[in-house]
């Protein structure tokens, strides 16, 4: 259909610039909308900061597809539509006695998206939510329907893709047995004694999340996402770093509803109420807010905090709040963890774009003797030159594009300007 009103992205700082939104509602009608386009890109959940889904001709929504969840069991995986949103997927596989390894944030996000963004969740030993997929099925440039598995050498490029190989409408996902989880929160531990003791602090916890405004000498929030059963020694509990435990439902930001978050208090429950922070069944806000994320090797983890908290002057101004989670190694060949364990600083800004936008190369430039590299999704200024530094496999991921998309069909400004350097 042509666009007759504005379409905005969640945060609503972007607005799309497609000439027409089309719904296939059937492989065979997504395979004919993308043969007879010249321009493709694909909308999701619309969780993206910056321009990675838009385009000026056609783009396409998965939201009218069939949704797929085909459990098997012996093998322990999960094929899905790749529209489908992270809570929708966590319900279906909790009620049939199964889990992914980790969600992120937000369970409002389409796995496809997420997959193909790099998005994460938290834990030292979780890699990120991408790495849970041993198997894609995509549309390609010329209507024909493609799918790769683990099993193929150049796989690792596949996963993170960008949106630009093609349409992906099916994943195949690696799952667990069920697990149950409690969820404290802490307010107020030392920073001092947090950085002291890092390691400590990521290991005494499933997932561990750092919130700060970076001014300070105290960490505002620390939310712990305990596996039942794990046993673990939990230092925090016994004061070691500071704080105490809330005894209220928190929310991040200080002062908001923390009603609509994961439930808290040590209350023992399904991964899929837990993993993520926010309930699927309340929008975190109203989506008025701006985000930016990068990537620091685990190594770098206190230098790159303590260069944060340095820029504080300059950063909390304009902050709401920020996160620091950390995140396994992984291969894949995009990914923000490609090859590196790693720590994710996240920065939620409030909505005065042109002024983050201003600072934000001062940001890059304090991370860049960290290797920091920024999250695909959200808002950043480096552009081609300065991101193939960064993954190894940089190159190998433009040859298989120019393989599969030799036209670039479903390449945007966005692509042009981070990853081809036009």
């Amino acid at each position: 259909m042509e666009l007759e009103t504005k379409e905005l992205n969640w945060a609503g700082n972007l607005e799309y610039r497609a000439s027409e939104l089309l719904y296939p509602t059937s492989i065979e009608q997504l395979q004919e909308q993308v043969r007879a386009a010249s321009k493709v890109r694909v909308l999701g959940s619309r969780h993206s900061f910056n321009d990675i889904a838009d385009t000026s001709e056609t783009m396409i929504s998965l939201a009218r597809m069939p949704q797929v969840i085909d459990i098997d069991a012996r093998a322990m995986s999960a094929r899905i539509s790749g529209g489908i949103t992270y809570g929708a997927l966590a319900d279906a596989l909790h009620a049939a006695g199964f889990a992914l390894h980790n969600l992120a944030s937000l369970p409002h996000i389409s796995v496809a998206g997420a997959v193909s963004t790099g998005t994460h969740g938290s834990g030292e030993t979780h890699g990120n939510l991408a790495t849970a997929v041993s198997a894609i099925e995509l549309v390609l440039a010329d209507g024909s329907q493609f799918s790769v598995n683990q099993n193929d050498p150049e796989f690792n490029g596949y996963v993170v893709s960008l949106g630009a190989l093609g349409v992906i409408t099916h994943l195949t996902l690696d799952i667990v047995p069920s697990f149950d989880v409690q969820q404290t929160v802490y307010e107020q531990l030392s920073w001092d004694k947090v950085l002291n003791n890092f390691d400590d602090v990521q290991a005494s916890a499933y997932s561990v999340s750092l919130f700060t405004d970076w001014s300070g000498e105290l960490v505002g929030q620390t939310w712990l996402k305990r596996r039942v059963g794990d046993g673990l020694v939990d230092d925090i509990d016994q004061g070691k770093f500071g704080g105490l435990a809330a005894t209220a439902p928190m929310h991040p930001l200080p002062g908001a509803d923390g009603t609509i978050c994961s439930e808290q208090l040590g209350v023992a429950g399904p991964w899929s109420d837990r993993l993520s922070h926010f309930r699927m069944d309340f929008m975190p806000s109203a989506g008025d807010e701006l985000q930016t994320e990068y990537l620091v090797p685990r190594e770098y983890a206190v230098q790159a905090i303590t260069a944060m908290r340095q820029l504080s002057s300059v950063i909390t101004p304009l902050l709401l709040v920020a996160e620091v989670r950390t995140i396994a190694a992984d291969q894949l060949w995009l990914s923000g963890n490609y090859g590196r364990d790693g720590i994710a600083l996240h920065f939620t800004w409030k909505p005065r774009q042109q002024a983050v936008e201003a600072i934000l190369p001062q940001v890059e430039s304090a991370l860049a003797p960290f290797a920091a590299r920024p999250h695909w999704g959200k808002l950043f200024t480096a552009g081609a030159t300065e991101l193939e530094k960064l993954y190894p496999k940089f190159d190998d991921f433009i040859e298989l594009v120019q393989r599969l998309d030799p036209a670039g069909k479903f390449r945007n400004e966005f692509l042009e300007s981070k990853v081809f350097g036009v």
